[in-house]
């Protein structure tokens, strides 16, 4: 048994590897075309343009990392079903228990590899590749200081002390500077809303302008204010629950449970990073019926057509119900391991049937031919 599920293991790995490899360079190349259309803006070249897609590559990875072992294992196990290999393993004592065993030993490197990329090396290079981006297309500046998140402008600072949407900013101040680098004007505002073109509207504002004879003060209570700063700009800085580490995140909900603020969906952000790397065991699972379907007549495309289909579902199900839960404010636990769960009883009622229905219907249906 030992030799059969080292086969196993050899054969599954390499048709993840490659089937990862081509949705990697597939997803680079769409990365690719998207940026081009920005080429020359600023300092964005083709160099920064293929860094950018480059850095990208790790979060495609994590990503696209269940799809492509529930792919490459439905390969594997189709193409030795259609070769008769899978009825020889079977005759050497392959039981469907032992073969979940088997599958299950070897989805442990995919679930380890899936959180090592989603903790410490998508985030990363997630941030890394944004801030190149800007930094070559905007040229500004950004650090997640104490003080809040600090931008350039042109002349301007702006310092910002809570960012939680990109589109409304709140606890805002500006520093504007002369061509001398002198300040000029300070304005503190309690919100900005982006009202669209570069305008933001700046809501109950205390103004202090440096003139020759002394500072002035005015008080507005609201107050158009135009910059090139834009929410897709502000998005590289913002807290992104879904790009975050699962220790980064849950630092982040005891500073919003600390603040009496809301944590729903940084809680099932951080719930899905626990559980996403388990979707690997799920995907082998689900991929295990196929070896036991038309054994003999192969359908080996048919199959892994429907492997592909699953993991799109799986993916976009994913998303929903995270969404979906956080409307309708299930329990984040409940909104995060609920994909999971539901494909991991897919792939137990198939192989139920597989066991228990299936052969019965084939006796019948061999027994009213030979009448």
């Amino acid at each position: 048994m030992p030799t059969l599920e080292r086969y196993l293991a050899r054969q599954i790995v390499g048709a993840v590897a490659f089937v990862l490899a081509g949705f990697l360079a597939l997803f680079a190349f769409f990365d690719l075309i998207g940026e081009l259309k920005d080429l020359g803006h600023g300092a964005y070249h083709l160099r920064e343009i293929f860094l950018v897609v480059a850095l990208w590559v790790p979060g495609h990875a994590y990503e696209l990392m269940p799809v492509a072992v529930l792919i490459g294992t439905l390969y594997v196990l189709a193409h030795l079903s259609s070769n008769s290999e899978y009825t020889a393993m079977r005759a050497a004592g392959l039981s469907p228990a032992r073969a979940a065993r088997a599958l299950a030993k070897i989805g442990v490197a995919f679930a380890a590899a899936t959180f090592a990329i989603g903790e410490w090396i998508a985030p990363h290079t997630e941030q890394a590749a944004q801030q190149t981006r800007m930094r070559a297309m905007h040229s500004l500046i950004g650090q997640g200081l104490e003080s809040g998140l600090w931008f350039k402008d042109g002349q301007t600072f702006i310092n910002v002390r809570e960012a939680r949407d990109p589109a409304a900013l709140k606890g805002v101040r500006i520093y504007e500077f002369d061509g001398a680098r002198r300040l000029r004007a300070v304005s503190e505002a309690q919100r900005a809303l982006y009202a669209g073109e570069g305008l933001w509207r700046l809501d109950q504002v205390v103004q202090t302008r440096l003139e020759d004879d002394g500072p002035r003060v005015a008080r507005f209570a609201s107050l158009e204010w135009r910059s090139a700063v834009t929410p897709d700009m502000l998005r590289v800085l913002i807290v992104h629950p879904e790009r975050m580490s699962a220790w980064t995140l849950a630092k982040y909900i005891r500073h919003l449970a600390d603040n009496r603020q809301k944590t729903e969906r940084y809680e099932i952000a951080l719930w899905k990073k626990l559980f996403y790397p388990l979707a690997a065991f799920v995907m082998m699972a689900l991929a295990l019926p196929f070896a036991y379907l038309h054994a003999r007549s192969g359908m080996v495309g048919l199959k892994v057509f429907l492997g592909i289909m699953l993991g799109i579902a799986f993916h976009m199900l994913n998303g929903l119900l995270s969404h979906v839960g956080l409307i309708q404010r299930w329990p984040p636990l409940a909104a995060a391991a609920l994909p999971g769960a539901l494909f991991l009883a897919t792939a137990a009622l198939m192989m139920w049937w597989i066991e228990r229905v299936r052969p019965v219907w084939v006796r019948l249906r061999a027994a009213l031919l030979a009448r």
